[in-house]
């Protein structure tokens, strides 16, 4: 009896007629029009594809390499600084600190791509500590128009650990992504900035927690990886994961991490640590309430033990091995941050009412009164403007009524007893 001959198709490609046991030996074929192309042909394909990519890649990476040189001039830690004193009054530590991390990040990065010796240059991430409204948003913000590479800011209270309702950590990759101009390999060498980090940290202190805790330990268990340098993955439109959305890959090895926060009470465990230091044994100085030390004096000394004990997981903390502290800002400060910095909030309003044609004029003692409303308010620099807007709201409806040339003076009393400004027509 004759042997029983299988299907046999012509490939498009190489020509051959190939036996077909199954759909593996022909996996492309279209039956209307006998197009067909073999398994050899497809891994063949399939691999000048890939060299293709990997061409592509190293051109790519060699570009950026070329660009690097041209990045480390332009950010010099002093010429980091220089810009950032132009914005932000006082905090010359925490501009010092970020200038320098910044530029390591640049060297770090030059590093990876120029030598292959094995060694490689750790990421110094940076967690930031200050009180409410010292400048920690505004430092960053002002860095991230400074610099070459892609800038993301994600609110760290609004992520939760995977599975509870809310933002997963791969929320702060994605924005940084969407910052990068959806280009890939930008966003792997770009800085990402966790703001609210202490909102995170475990609600028990040190202590485990035995109940669920969404949106602090779990969050810095997830956080962990991404920190350290791992493929991070997430969907394009930022839906939940699923087998049918396409996603997007970034690596986080070269990702800068930044994290701040107002770490409220910290200052009292740092007391407590260094009392028990200057407390025990007999020659022991027992200190009144007067000299107790201030907030300022006491966050420059913060120490890790000092955040794990705050809440914040000691994997995390050895992954954040640069502290920056910033210091309340005292009337003086906010008396400059007032009409100092080229943003300045008075001087935006001068420039607002000289498109009116009016000149404003605020006294020596408005200003002081602000200063001292805001910290009273114990909001620091934030609500300078607010004080201000409150206070110009009425000036802001008159003045647009007429087109006559006026000076508009604001003194102590419109600060601090409501009084209307003064109005004065001139030449």
């Amino acid at each position: 009896m004759p042997e029983k001959k299988g299907i046999q198709h012509q490939c498009s490609f190489c020509k051959r007629v190939i036996d077909v046991h199954d759909q593996y030996d022909m996996p492309i074929f279209d039956p209307n029009t006998g197009f067909a192309i073999c398994k050899n042909c497809v891994r063949e394909i399939n691999r000048f594809l890939d060299e293709h990519d990997a061409a592509a890649a190293k051109s790519e990476k060699k570009a950026f390499a070329d660009q690097l040189d041209e990045m480390l001039e332009k950010n010099k830690p002093h010429i980091i600084k220089q810009y950032l004193d132009e914005y932000i009054i006082n905090q010359d530590h925490a501009k010092k600190v970020l200038s320098v991390a910044v530029y390591n990040h640049y060297k770090r990065m030059k590093y990876g791509y120029q030598n292959d010796d094995g060694t490689e240059i750790e990421k110094s991430n940076v967690i930031m500590l200050g009180p409410s409204g010292c400048g920690k948003t505004a430092l960053l913000s002002h860095l991230s128009k400074l610099l070459d590479i892609p800038f993301a800011v994600t609110d760290a209270s609004s992520l939760t650990e995977a599975g509870f309702v809310g933002a997963d950590v791969e929320v702060a990759v994605r924005n940084l992504y969407y910052a990068a101009d959806k280009d890939i390999e930008k966003a792997e060498h770009g800085i990402i900035y966790l703001d609210e980090f202490d909102k995170i940290a475990r609600k028990s202190g040190a202590n485990n927690s035995i109940t669920a805790d969404p949106g602090h330990e779990g969050v810095q268990q997830a956080l962990l990886k991404m920190l350290e340098g791992s493929v991070v993955e997430f969907t394009a439109r930022g839906q939940r994961k699923h087998p049918e959305a396409p996603t997007i890959k970034v690596d986080t090895r070269n990702v800068l991490f930044i994290v701040g926060g107002a770490f409220v009470g910290i200052e009292k465990i740092i007391a407590k640590r260094l009392q028990k230091a200057s407390s025990i044994g007999f020659g022991a100085e027992v200190q009144g309430k007067d000299e107790q030390p201030k907030f300022d004096e006491l966050i420059h000394q913060v120490r890790p033990e000092d955040l794990m004990e705050y809440g914040i997981i000691p994997e995390i903390i050895g992954r954040l091995p640069v502290i920056c502290t910033l210091e309340t800002l005292d009337e003086d400060a906010l008396l400059r941050i007032l009409t100092e910095p080229k943003n300045a909030p008075v001087k935006q309003y001068e420039k607002l009412l000289a498109m009116d044609g009016v000149k404003l004029v605020f006294e020596e003692d408005a200003l002081r009164a602000v200063a001292q409303k805001a910290i009273e308010r114990k909001t620091g620099a934030r609500s300078l403007k607010g004080i201000i807007e409150d206070v110009m709201l009425d000036i802001m409806y008159e003045i647009p009524k007429s087109d006559a040339k006026r000076k508009v003076t604001i003194t102590k009393e419109c600060i601090t007893a409501h009084e209307k400004p003064r109005v004065e027509e001139i030449a």
